[in-house]
This record gives structure tokens, C-alpha cells and sequence, in this order.
């Protein structure tokens, strides 16, 4: 035989047969993953599951094996405060909170270890006992006891005891009581059931004294004519003011001490060739508000100072329709806002404002009569019920009229003649007594005479009138206040003399007078204007016509007479 040949070539592999049996788990090994759980080597992106042991609560790792809504951490993590827990992972939240808001309001049933007294007003509970009531502060009086007082009454404490009283009058309304004090006494208030209280005066009624003459001072001299319609009043400060005319032009002078040995001038506005008819007031708000006419528009304006000195100031036409606001009377009602009184002389009319605003940079006009020509040398005050009260004269029939408001804003009135015996009623200043009844200083022309007129109740229905000083040609450029010892005392012109001269009251109602020369230098005394100081003592500014200088004169005593001296 001859040599084997060589091998052929392998054949094709035959089918695959069966599986074999799975062999044993082996040991598990280290599987490395790196960022975003990827196996090394593997293609980016290729996400390894890895199976924990756990089921996925807060108290073991999370498993990987099914859908998370965030991650989970041990109970370890979340009671030292090392992580967060998914807002939306939370159970049994009440419907009224929500993730990152604040709840306006949260369901009383969800509101835990609330008081046993209260509910949520199903049961109709009106009362809380006041045991239950914690942190109440211990000055409460809760002595009230079992009283009870009806829908339309309060509960005050009288002094001894708690009685029900009636609530009072609302934000706005003010009630008069319709009730008065008789001849020399003093209103001094209103006991718990709202009678009237009146005191007798002093019987210890004396003259503070004060060494010395009074104090006369040329306050200010020019530009031009100084000192023409004059108005005085003390600021919250203590300092007088005094709005005035000098130049064709509104200014605004601060004395600067009680007793106005000089002040500090400031230029307001300038209103032109006329009748300027200022008045001024404090406002609500401490500021100065002065009315006036301007006489380039002829219109009735007003000018809110900005400082209490008038440095600066804010000015506002009140009123333009035809020639008005001649004899300006301002002051400031029981609402807080200014109320001025003026006279319309293209209709002959009494008008008033009543300012929107403390500022008074708008205000509602009424026209409060206008029967005949009436409304010059008017002068505006409140009365006791809360009310203005308005003296004026009536050009028509030369009388002295008064007109009482109804309500704050003035909007109607009730009208009455107080007297027209003759040329009656020019040169008007009202103000309100101890006695809480308006009391009105005028002039009569006729006589030449400084009278007065007492109104028997708040409305000025009636009233007695008495001739306080007739020692001829007196009474002219007369202003009146209320003096420290219940007394009113009235500045006025002495035109047989020349004179400033001031007459004080012997009685509430000012049924005579003793008139006396307080400056008597040249030619003085027209344009006058008195108040109170913060002293308690008489301020009277004035025009000395010879030298056309404002000047003032600080009274030494209550009664303003010179010179007076104790022993």
C-alpha cells in the first residue's frame, strides 16, 4: 500500500444542540459604574440596573427596579435634617395649603387643640366666657356683672358703676343737646346720662399782674402800607401768627416769643390792588390756613402753609364765579377741615366753603342767604353743638343777622336778625362764651357805639343786646375773643381819638364794659385783630394809620389796663 494521503478540510458544523443544564451561581462580583451609571467600557449612555436589597421605604435604600417620584433617604438622613422631602410625597395635607404659598385661610376641622368654647359658627355662638380668653391684659375691668344693654346702647362706667348709656353720635354727626348753663356759669361737661354739668365762676376771680406797661412793638414797617386786614392766632407752638396786607400782597408774620417783640415776615402771595379780607387759622394738621381774596381775579382763595412759619405755602381758588370772597371768616370745624364765610358781591349773597381736605384744596360752596344784599363783615365761629355759627350784615335793611348751620358742612341753615335798630351789624366778630352760647361784638353806626349781643340758645334764635361801650365814636374795627378769666375782651377804634382802645367785659354776657386807651401814639388802631396768648394774655395787632406800620401790643394783664400794679 502506498502512504496515507493528507487530511481533507473540516466540514460544516452541524446544528446546534440542545442547552445544558444551568450550572451553580457563582460568587457575585464588583460591578464598576461611573457617571450617570454607566458600565466601564460600555457605550456612553447605557444605564446599569442594579438590584438592592430593600423595598424602597424610608427606612432602607431605595430599590432601582421601579419608578421614583423623587429620591428617598434613610430615616437617619430626614431626622437629622440632612434632606428634603418632595411636597407632592406628602400625605394627608389640608386642601387649604399649597407648596411654596401662604394659606389664607385654614378649614376649622383642621385646626388642632382649638379651645373648647369656640366653633366655627354653626351652633350660633355669641359669646365667649371670659375665663376662656387667654392673654387678655390684666387693666380690663371685668366687672360688668349681668348687665346688659340694648342694640343701640354701650356700656360706661359712671364713676361707682357700669350703666348702659346711649352710643353717641356717629363719625361725621354731631347732636346737639339743646341744653344750657344759666347767668354766670360755666358749661364744664356732661355727667353719664348726658345732662349738662355747669360750675359757678370763681368767686377768687383776680387780674394776673405784671410789672410794667404794656408791650407796644412797630412789628413790621413796609413794604408800602403794612398791617391792612389783619388776623391773629396762636400756632401749636405757642408763637403767634398774623396774616396780613402789605404792598398789594398776602404776608404771613410768626412772632417769634409768646409776646411778639418781632417776628419773621414771609411773602404769601401777591393779589393785587383791592381789598385783600384775609383770616387765619390752624389747621388740623398744625399748618396755618389763611382765606382771602385776590384781587387781580377777584376770587376767593386760600393759601395751606407748608411750614409753621409760611416759608412755603400751597394756594387753591376756592371759589371764581363773579366778584367774591370781600370779609373772609375762617375756622376749622368739628370734621377736622376748614369752613370759611364770605360775601358774593355780584349777587349780594352770604356764601360759605367747606373744604374736602385738610389742606383745603377743594371745597363745596353754599349759598346760605340771599335775601336782599346781605353777607359783608361776616365772622364765623363753632358752636357748642358742633355747628357754625355765622354773624353778618345785611346791607339791605342795616341790620345784624346770624346764621346757624344744621350740619358740619353747613349745607343748610336757619337764618335770624338779631338787631335793626339803625345802622346795626358792620364791623361783626363772633366767638362762643363759657357759658357755650355764642356772643357777637358790632358796630353801631348810628350811635357811634360799640355794642354786643348775647344769644340765649346755640341756635341764636333769641338773643339780649346790650350798648357795652357809648362814649361815642367807638366800635369801628372791632375783634373779640374769650379772655383767660372767662371774660370776653374786644379790641377796637377810637375814631374821635385816634385810638386803640380795648373794652372788658363785667359779666358773661357783656352787658357793659370798661373801654380804655391802649395806644393812643398818633393815629392807630383801625384793622385790629385780638387773640389769647400762650401766656394767658391779650395779643391785639393793628395798623398805625400816621406811620402805615403793622403794630401789636401785648397786654400786661387779663383786662388789658395799663400800668396796673399791686401794692
Amino acid at each position: 500500500d502506498g502512504a496515507d494521503g493528507e487530511d481533507g478540510k473540516d466540514g460544516k458544523d452541524g446544528a446546534r444542540g440542545p442547552a445544558g443544564q444551568r450550572g451553580l451561581e457563582g460568587k457575585s462580583g464588583i460591578l464598576a459604574i461611573g457617571p450617570g451609571l454607566t458600565t466601564e467600557g460600555a457605550v456612553e449612555g447605557d444605564v446599569a440596573l442594579v438590584d438592592f436589597a430593600g423595598s424602597g421605604s424610608a427606612a432602607t435604600v431605595a430599590r432601582s427596579d421601579h419608578d421614583h417620584d423623587s429620591d428617598y433617604y434613610t430615616r437617619l438622613e430626614l431626622s437629622s435634617g440632612a434632606g428634603q422631602v418632595a411636597w407632592s410625597s406628602l400625605t394627608g395635607i389640608p386642601g387649604d395649603l399649597s407648596s411654596g404659598g401662604t394659606a389664607a385661610s385654614v378649614a376649622w376641622e383642621n385646626i388642632q387643640d382649638r379651645p373648647a368654647g369656640l366653633d366655627d359658627g354653626d351652633d350660633g355662638l355669641t359669646s365667649i366666657d371670659w375665663a376662656g380668653i387667654q392673654g387678655k391684659p390684666i387693666e380690663l375691668n371685668t366687672t360688668l356683672g349681668a348687665l346688659v344693654c340694648g342694640s343701640s346702647e354701650i356700656a360706661i362706667f359712671n364713676g361707682s358703676t357700669w350703666v348702659c348709656g346711649d352710643t353717641g353720635p356717629s363719625p361725621g354727626e354731631y347732636v346737639s343737646s339743646g341744653q344750657s348753663c344759666g347767668f354766670e356759669l360755666i358749661a364744664s361737661g356732661f355727667d353719664a346720662t348726658g345732662n349738662l354739668e355747669c360750675s359757678a365762676i370763681s368767686g377768687g376771680d383776680t387780674v394776673p399782674f405784671k410789672r410794667g406797661p404794656h408791650r407796644v412793638t412797630n412789628l413790621v414797617s413796609g413794604p408800602g402800607d403794612a398791617g391792612f386786614w389783619n388776623s391773629i392766632t396762636v400756632g401749636d407752638n405757642g408763637l403767634p401768627v398774623i396774616a396780613y396786607e402789605a404792598n398789594e400782597s398776602l404776608y404771613l408774620a410768626q412772632c417769634d416769643d409768646a409776646t411778639c417783640a418781632s417776628a419773621t415776615p414771609w411773602l404769601v402771595e401777591t393779589t393785587g390792588t383791592g381789598n385783600l379780607h384775609a383770616s387765619v387759622i390752624i389747621g388740623a394738621d398744625g399748618l396755618p390756613l389763611i382765606s382771602y381774596r385776590d384781587s387781580t381775579d377777584a376770587n376767593l382763595k386760600i393759601a395751606h402753609c407748608e411750614t409753621v412759619g409760611c416759608a412755603t405755602s400751597a394756594k387753591a381758588i376756592l371759589e371764581s364765579s363773579g366778584d367774591v370772597g370781600e370779609f373772609s371768616s375762617i375756622t376749622v370745624g368739628t370734621d377736622g377741615l376748614g369752613i370759611i364765610s364770605y360775601y358774593d358781591r355780584t349777587n349780594g349773597d352770604l356764601k360759605i366753603v367747606h373744604c374736602n381736605t385738610t389742606s383745603c384744596s377743594s371745597a363745596g360752596v353754599t349759598t346760605l342767604d340771599s335775601t336782599g344784599d346781605v353777607g359783608q363783615f361776616t365772622s364765623i365761629t363753632i358752636g357748642s353743638d358742633g355747628f357754625a355759627l355765622v354773624a353778618y350784615y345785611d346791607v339791605t335793611n342795616s341790620a345784624l343777622k346770624v346764621a346757624h348751620c344744621s350740619n358740619a358742612a353747613c349745607s343748610t341753615s336757619t337764618i335770624e336778625t338779631i338787631d335793626s335798630n339803625g345802622d346795626i351789624g358792620k364791623q361783626t366778630s363772633i366767638a362762643i362764651g363759657i357759658d357755650g352760647l355764642g356772643l357777637i361784638s358790632y358796630f353801631d353806626a348810628t350811635s357811634n357805639d360799640l355794642k354786643v349781643a348775647h344769644c340765649s340758645n346755640l341756635s341764636c334764635s333769641a338773643s339780649t343786646v346790650s350798648s357795652a361801650v357809648t362814649s361815642g365814636g367807638v366800635g369801628d374795627w372791632n375783634s373779640m375773643t374769650i379772655g383767660a378769666d372767662g371774660r370776653a375782651i374786644i379790641s377796637y377804634y377810637d375814631s374821635f381819638n385816634g385810638a386803640l382802645e380795648v373794652a372788658h367785659c363785667s359779666n358773661t354776657l357783656c352787658t357793659s364794659a370798661i373801654g380804655i386807651d391802649v395806644d393812643s401814639a398818633a393815629n392807630v388802631g383801625q384793622h385790629s385783630a385780638i387773640t389769647i396768648g400762650a401766656d394767658g394774655l391779650p395779643l391785639i395787632a393793628y395798623h398805625d394809620i400816621t406811620s402805615r406800620n403793622l403794630k401789636v401790643v401785648h397786654c400786661s394783664n387779663t383786662r388789658c389796663v395799663p400800668n396796673m400794679r399791686n401794692r
